[in-house]
């Protein structure tokens, strides 16, 4: 029995030691997973720029800037509003636009008691949807009539009262129109927001004016 024991005993250790040192041993499995992770044949080193590519972080998106008009001026109220520009520092990119009127047909509120009543006429169009109109300062005939419109025929101004009448505008009517003194907009090219901004805050001083983006025919650059 004690020589049976012996054998049973070199027999076990013999097993172990060819599991852990054979050629199926895990210490071989270990190095040859090792070996496959390595894979030098496949490193790549990459050069300064691709490196600088990885660690770069990106820009922020640019907001588009826009060319934007405000108008429409006449008169002494095209100095007011020079003047109120010449501080924003626009350089090469206010220019000016103007519009020879000539004669046809209008469509307009005749002329009110004084200056605060046309304002309030214009409140009380922009509450009824109606944001097209043009109060008139510096003419003395029309002087503080609102403009609704200038058409070269009868028909189109007829078009246009029907409109304004469905949206409750009553007071409005159809005249023939002489030429009238040439209308100005202020045109700012790549108009950042900041400048949007305030020029939507400068027009509050000049009732009938309006900010808009240029018409397409007249954008610079």
């Amino acid at each position: 029995m004690r020589v049976l024991f012996i054998i049973l005993l070199l027999a076990n250790a013999a097993f172990f030691a060819y599991a852990w040192l054979g050629p199926g041993s895990l210490n071989s499995g270990d190095a040859q997973i090792v070996g496959q992770q390595l894979n030098p044949q496949k490193i790549r080193l990459l050069a300064p720029d691709q490196v600088g590519a990885l660690t770069r972080k990106p820009e922020p998106a640019k907001t588009p800037a826009v060319c934007l008009e405000w108008g429409a001026f006449a008169g002494a109220d095209v100095a007011r509003a020079a003047q109120v520009l010449d501080p924003l520092g626009l350089g090469a990119k206010l220019s000016q636009r103007k519009q020879e009127d000539v004669g046809g047909f209008w469509v307009y509120i005749p002329p009110l008691t004084n200056r605060q009543l046309a304002v309030q006429k214009g409140a009380e169009l922009k509450r009824l949807g109606v944001g097209d109109y043009f109060v008139i300062a510096d003419d003395l005939k029309w002087r503080n009539a609102v403009s609704l419109g200038v058409f070269k025929t009868e028909d189109a101004a007829k078009a246009r009262l029907a409109d304004l009448r469905a949206k409750g505008v009553k007071s409005a009517i159809v005249g023939a129109r002489d030429a009238q003194p040439g209308k100005i907009w202020f045109q700012v090219n790549d108009a950042a927001p900041a400048v949007a901004a305030k020029l939507n805050e400068l027009k509050q001083a000049f009732p009938g004016t309006d900010v808009h983006e240029c018409p397409a025919e007249e954008k610079k650059g």
